[in-house]
């Protein structure tokens, strides 16, 4: 019982001082204040928060979104290819193709795909 005590405080002993070590002999300065600000896409934190936000980089946000997630549905799709019916696995497939395209279409002619609107 009483090695364990004594080895509990020798821990809890060497990890506070390796622990201030650590923060006497970091390189942090005043300058690196920016780094550890939240903001790390061009915005100045330091401004207004109520700036106009340009409406097309949302939309491509939603529509990079949109195809990132149908493109990681269409993945498990390969590996099934085997197992499944050939003609029920065709049939999805291409549902699931013509869905992304339909969708692709209804962008491209809401001009969301347009950077010059």
């Amino acid at each position: 019982m009483i090695l364990m005590m004594t080895l509990s405080i020798i821990i809890i002993i060497i990890s506070n001082i390796i622990m201030i070590l650590s923060l006497i002999l970091s390189k942090k300065s005043f300058k690196d204040r920016e780094k550890c600000s939240p903001f790390e896409c061009g915005f100045d934190p330091k401004s207004s928060a109520r700036n106009p936000f340009s409406l097309h980089f949302f939309l491509i946000t939603v529509i990079f979104l949109i195809f990132d997630v149908e493109i990681a549905l269409i993945f498990p799709m390969i590996p099934t290819f085997k197992m499944v019916n050939l003609m029920i696995w065709t049939k999805t497939s291409f549902f699931f193709i013509i869905m992304l395209l339909l969708g692709l279409y209804h962008e491209w002619n809401q001009n969301m795909l347009n950077w010059t609107n």
